[in-house]
């Protein structure tokens, strides 16, 4: 190869190495476990403690003000001494309906465990559950977030099946709250319950509020290797999802030099004044509460760990939503209604809760990518209810795709069979002005109006392609209708379909990437040749690099491309059975066009 094309073969190179370090960089956190339980907190030398501090020692966030939203420094916190644990027994109670049963805790007065009845765990043990009865319960009613200690209310089945907790606060606060289920949507997926807050001035004086927090519970990664931004907090303003996730609380660092742009943090806290509803999200869950008559303001979170074996452990995250303070006279009233969902990401469901409740799917922040996610979900779970099959439903809606795309791409590919026939000329060309670029691109662009040749004809399907290929990619990353679908040989279609590991290496072995490499190898080779040598050498690259890029992504989406490369392959074998392009030069207004046969 001549220079120019080494120069690209190793730009390719160093991209590949590149996003290998990317991908390692942003991989959930993992952490070497404790020798032992610390007292207190351990502190860098700012003297903030560490990000992974314990649920027992860390800081509370009301002292620390508020901490800067992820786009901009944060000032260090400090710790304070956690509280000491409750000294009450912890009761339990139990709400359930057919799809989920929410384990009720008076630690707080909330939602200890949400156990997802018909959702299987993982390896197919068990259940799902979201939260954890050691990580604060959804619903509960906090005065502090950062310390572990949450008051005790008095817990009492009702004669209607709600469960009904009270507390009298200090200064004579009487707090009642409520929890039952909403009546069914329909005959599956009921995840939604209600929660209602009365505040009643018991005192002889008025009472004031500054603020409180309702614990929004907590969120750990589904599987081992799921990205950290599965991993978040996430809040919605008029109608706009944010959100962080584990990794903002380390150290940031400015790319390649390695200069700290901030130090970790301990907890994040942010006023989001007039956000309609907090949530706690991973990969395919998720729990939302959703203030019915008021507004968010504030968002809290933190950091705490989980071990996964003897040596190691993992990053979950909690968080709390605050609400506005308020007044209360004596003998009066205030009544709060609150919305908790609890169960798997299911758009259609979650859209139709009436308050953009389905912006937790995270499709993607630009408008055109979002409408195409919820387009093609909502069509394949129509297939799917033919079908009864995602695998099949995934293969249909490819071939949707490539029916409604069939006449453009004939046009391309009768465009790049014209641009090859016009490869010799080009070339000649190439040759006689090669000393002279800029009268060789001018001859080169004639030559191309002179046969009526479009240049980028070839590339109009792919750019079409792509919003069609990102938005497939951000819907099957995080659908819930995908886990545990299979398909063939695919235990898990959300998941890298792995089969086996090579010894030693211990690489994945993933059969639908390798599949999806060699047919794009294939539709290469049957590409008519354009451009010059070196560009047709890059591009022999190609199957490579993408191989590279989708070899751990969802089976579904190596599945699509897949079946994408096999119809574009029988596109082409289509199209070169037919007659050899006939190139005709485009004569001025009046004179007949002279035919050049090839």
């Amino acid at each position: 190869m001549d220079r120019q094309a080494w120069i690209a073969v190793t730009l390719c190179v160093l991209g590949l190495i590149g996003w290998q370090i990317y991908m390692t960089s942003h991989a959930p956190r993992v952490l070497p476990a404790p020798a032992a339980a610390s007292a207190s907190p351990s502190a860098n030398d700012s003297g903030a403690p560490s990000p992974s501090a314990s649920i027992a020692t860390a800081a509370s966030p009301l002292a620390q003000g508020t901490v800067s939203p992820p786009s901009a420094p944060a000032a260090p916190a400090t710790a304070e001494p956690a509280n000491p644990a409750p000294a009450f027994e912890e009761k339990l109670e139990t709400l359930r309906n057919e799809d989920v049963e929410l384990r009720l805790t008076n630690r707080g007065g909330g939602i200890s465990e949400a156990r997802l009845l018909n959702q299987k765990g993982e390896n197919d043990k068990g259940v799902v559950i979201l939260n954890s009865p050691d990580r604060l319960p959804i619903g509960a009613f906090i005065e502090q977030p950062g310390l572990p200690a949450l008051p005790e209310f008095a817990m009492a089945r009702q004669a209607d099946g709600s469960v009904q907790f009270e507390r009298i606060a200090p200064q004579g606060l009487a707090i009642q709250k409520r929890f039952s289920f909403l009546p069914p949507a329909g005959k599956k997926d009921n995840y939604l319950a209600e929660m209602q807050v009365d505040f009643r001035n018991d005192g002889t004086e008025p009472y004031k509020n500054a603020g409180y927090y309702i614990g929004l519970g907590s969120a750990l990664p589904i599987h081992p290797r799921d990205m950290p931004a599965y991993t978040r907090v996430v809040w919605c303003i008029e109608g706009n999802a944010k959100s962080i996730d584990v990794n903002w609380f380390a150290a940031q660092k400015y790319p390649l030099v390695g200069v700290e742009k901030r130090p970790a943090q301990p907890i994040y806290l942010e006023k989001v004044n007039g956000a309609e509803w907090g949530a706690m999200s991973n990969q395919f869950f998720t729990s939302i509460i959703t203030p019915l008559n008021g507004k968010v303001s504030e968002i809290w979170a933190r950091p705490f760990e989980v071990k996964r074996s003897e040596t190691e452990t993992i990053l979950g995250i909690e968080g709390a939503m605050g609400m506005p303070g308020f007044e209360l006279q004596p003998g009066q009233t205030s009544t709060l209604r609150f919305q908790i969902y609890a169960g798997p990401k299911l758009y259609n469901r979650l859209a139709k809760l009436g308050h953009d409740e389905g912006e937790i799917m995270n499709f993607s922040s630009f408008s055109l990518l979002r409408l195409v996610s919820e387009a093609l979900l909502n069509f394949m779970n129509l297939l799917h209810g033919w079908v009864h099959d995602y695998g099949l439903a995934i293969i249909l809606l490819t071939v949707c795709v490539k029916a409604v795309l069939w006449p453009l791409q004939n046009k391309a590919n009768k465009s790049m069979r014209h641009m090859a026939a016009l490869a010799p000329k080009m070339q000649g060309l190439k040759e006689k002005y090669k000393d002279d670029p800029t009268r060789m691109n001018q001859e080169v662009m004639k030559l191309y109006k002179e046969h009526g040749v479009n240049p980028v004809g070839g590339c109009l399907p792919m750019m079409i392609q792509l919003p069609i290929f990102l938005g497939l990619f951000n819907m099957l990353g995080q659908v819930a209708e995908l886990r545990n679908a299979s398909f063939l040989w695919v235990h898990d279609l959300s998941q890298p379909d792995t089969i086996a590991h090579l010894p030693l290496l211990g690489w994945p072995i993933n059969i639908l990437p390798l599949l999806m490499g060699a047919s794009q190898m294939w539709l290469m080779h049957m590409t008519p040749k354009t451009g010059d040598t070196t560009q047709q050498r890059v591009m022999m690259f190609m199957p490579l690099i993408f191989l590279v890029f989708c070899y751990n992504f969802a089976a579904a989406l190596a599945l699509y491309y897949t079946t994408q490369n096999l119809l574009t392959i029988l596109q082409f074998w289509h199209n070169q059975k037919q007659p050899v392009p006939v190139l005709e030069k485009v004569a001025p207004a009046g004179k007949r066009p002279r035919k050049v046969r090839t």
